[in-house]
């Protein structure tokens, strides 16, 4: 039974956005119940009628959030494996429970304090997921787990380092230079400039990015993402009950995740892929489902919000999406493509995590919806389709289609 077209996004809802730790005294529970209510009003909804949560990198406790908010009734609650991976892919679950039947309004949401996140648990406590220092995956404060060991022992013990594997290798194979990196860093800052909710507005030129210090060669401190707090959550239901509601429905076409069966421990813990699938984001057969279920192709795309927690995994995701061919990412971010607005394809016309906020994927998701609104600070003309990304991460990696 296919997903396309029949449920709708249809409200959105965030706190502020702040730097790591400035979201105190808050608590992410509060930070959570706060942007729940405010996607629920957004869809002109209320409490009532939420019945599911269908959620990614254990993003909440539904029960604790549900007793809290005072939700009559949970019939559906659901998460993805992984972290960030499952972003996108959250979307495609709360749209599996209602077109199943199992729930009608169902929330994905992330809610983020760096400052006390626990990785393996909820988003309540703990350590940063990607910023200079942290540690993440299976590196906890306990030490080194047995199947870590083998890299950790070559200085691997950050996702930051492991991607920087991916990034050298795809330099090795097709030539790609730091410079591509760096206009992907630079146009993603002169979209955030522009945007209120960013936290990095000030300018960004070649000149910054060379000079900012080297974190895990070949990525500097630009090509890592923020380290930010706060709460987006997103409101699907039916297509049917999606026409009565406040807000325009922004349609899910297809919404895919997974990957290779081997992608996902090469990223936390060891290297053993096929060479010419080692240099990639991991996307491919993703993105082959979702535009078969889908039914267009990369050249219908309108806008792409595409997952960047590194820089370099928005290059390659270009390629894995078809884009542009295998190889030809760098030469083609270089020619201004994924620029706003004359780019052939505008990337990540919000910030992105690297300029706007890391929350985790989901302010990729509420960009999506505003371009399908028609009410993007940075709006592309006449914007139809939407591609949103989640990962490059260990398993699964997701992408959905949304349109207007």
């Amino acid at each position: 039974m296919s997903i396309k077209d029949r449920t709708a996004i249809v409200g959105v809802g965030a706190t502020p956005y702040y730097n790591r730790g400035q979201s105190l005294p808050q608590t992410p529970l509060q930070m959570a119940c706060t942007a729940i209510r405010a996607a629920l009003d957004d869809a002109g909804l209320s409490v009532k009628d939420l019945d599911g949560f269908a959620i990614f990198a254990s993003a909440c406790d539904p029960a604790q959030v549900a007793a809290t908010l005072g939700v009559p009734e949970v019939r559906f609650a659901a998460s993805l494996t992984s972290g960030g991976g499952g972003s996108a892919g959250s979307i495609g679950l709360a749209s599996a429970a209602i077109v199943a039947g199992m729930a009608e309004v169902v929330v994905t949401l992330m809610t983020l304090q760096q400052a006390t996140r626990r990785l393996g648990g909820s988003a309540v406590g703990g350590q940063s997921l990607y910023g200079v220092g942290g540690r993440a995956g299976p590196y906890g404060a306990g030490g080194v787990a047995p199947e870590a060991a083998f890299s950790a022992s070559s200085g691997l013990i950050s996702p930051g380092h492991s991607f920087s594997q991916l990034a050298s290798r795809h330099m090795h194979l097709y030539g790609t230079k730091r410079e591509h990196f760096a206009h992907i860093a630079i146009t993603q800052r002169n979209n955030a400039m522009r945007r209120p909710s960013a936290l990095k507005r000030s300018p960004l030129t070649m000149e910054d990015y060379f000079n900012a210090r080297m974190i895990s060669d070949p990525l500097c401190l630009f090509d890592y993402t923020l380290e930010s707090d706060g709460a987006v959550a997103a409101v699907v239901t039916s297509a049917e009950r999606a026409r009565d509601l406040r807000q325009p429905p922004v349609y899910v076409m297809a919404s895919a995740h997974g990957g290779l069966g081997r992608w996902g421990p090469a990223i936390f813990s060891y290297f053993q892929q096929p060479d010419d699938y080692f240099a990639s984001s991991g996307h491919r057969p993703v993105a082959k489902r979702l535009y078969e279920m889908a039914g267009v192709g990369p050249a219908d795309v309108d806008v792409a919000l595409l997952y960047d927690h590194f820089s370099p995994m928005v290059l390659m995701q270009l390629e894995d999406y078809g884009f542009c061919p295998i190889g030809e990412g760098g030469p083609f971010v270089a020619e201004g493509n994924i620029a706003w607005p004359d780019g052939k394809i505008p990337v990540n016309t919000h910030g992105g995590h690297l300029s706007e906020a890391y929350i985790i994927g989901m302010t990729h998701v509420r960009e999506a919806v505003e371009q399908l609104r028609g009410v993007a600070v940075n709006q592309v003309a006449g914007a139809e389709i939407a591609l949103v990304t989640g990962g490059p991460a260990s398993l699964p990696v997701s992408g959905t289609l949304l349109r207007r």
